[in-house]
């Protein structure tokens, strides 16, 4: 018999064996038989059997070679499609079929799950859908309010891109081993038309992120060497606000007066493939860090 598998933390694993989480978050992906799905980070397959039960066929990404043979027993190649890959690297957008989208589903590292997210995000155009299991701090900065205490890059770069609803908390002795800290389910769904222009992307993650590291600070100072307080005033947002209390539409219209007050150069996008690294590096916390488990 070959000896039980245990969780790698270098690859970030907690191995979800729950079984009533398990069929809460089936029911909330509601698989449809010929849906074109995605799993990232199945793991030990506790997530992709329930699963192939649903569909006719299902792809996995996974970086770990010693559970891809494992998920091989699971079911036959025509059934189940196993890539040995970084998610990260990933071309999701490939395996989209030519007529429809995928849905992406996963237990997500605690320690990727943020740039992961805005690599999928800048392949929005192919996916119809994600279904995440993530830290429950990170899904409520996901999902925070302006004013709110999680409020801040992350839930601003999001919702330029995307509607998050989180769905339901799951405990810590959900998974082997058991993390220091609870999680949640989020259901991310990307927007039809991204909130920002191509043409405005530079200056709109410029603003969020000097805003956000200096969050405690009003707008008239938080934007310094962006915009003067006239330029501010001139977008019809008071400067005595804090970035917190902002709305993602607040900063589109302060990356507008930004790109204005910039040389034609600075407002441009740069080459593809680089506005979703950007992103990504944009949202890091600087004072609000995530513990991991």
């Amino acid at each position: 018999m070959s000896p039980p598998i245990r969780p790698r933390k270098r690859f970030g694993q907690n191995f979800l064996h729950d079984r009533a989480v398990l069929g809460r978050i089936v029911a909330a992906i509601a698989p449809q038989r010929d849906d074109a799905m995605i799993e990232i980070g199945p793991g030990l397959g506790a997530l992709t059997m329930p699963l192939l039960q649903r569909l006719e066929h299902l792809e996995v990404v996974e970086i770990d070679r010693d559970l891809t043979a494992a998920l091989r027993a699971m079911a036959p190649p025509e059934r189940l499609t196993i890539h040995n890959a970084d998610a990260l690297r990933f071309d999701f957008a490939a395996r989209a079929p030519a007529a429809g989208r995928l849905r992406i589903v996963g237990n997500l590292p605690y320690n990727i799950s943020t740039p992961l997210l805005f690599h999928l995000l800048g392949q929005a155009a192919a996916i119809q859908d994600m279904h995440f299991l993530l830290q429950k701090e990170v899904v409520e900065r996901m999902v925070a309010a302006p004013g709110s205490k999680r409020y801040g890059r992350l839930t601003v770069m999001l919702g330029a891109r995307a509607q998050a609803r989180q769905l339901f908390t799951v405990g810590p002795g959900a998974f082997r081993p058991a993390p220091k800290v609870d999680s949640a389910v989020v259901r991310i769904e990307p927007l039809a038309e991204p909130l920002v222009p191509p043409s405005l992307e530079g200056s709109f993650r410029r603003v969020v992120n000097q805003a956000f590291s200096n969050r405690r600070k009003t707008l008239r100072r938080a934007l310094t060497g962006i915009l003067d307080p006239a330029a501010i005033a001139a977008t019809g947002i008071d400067g005595g606000r804090r970035p917190e209390e902002l709305a993602t539409d607040d900063f589109l219209a302060l990356a507008r007066a930004a790109d204005a007050a910039a040389s034609p150069a600075a407002g441009r996008a740069g080459p593809p493939g680089s506005v979703s690294r950007a992103l990504g590096a944009a949202i890091e916390p600087v004072d609000d860090p995530v513990e991991q488990p």
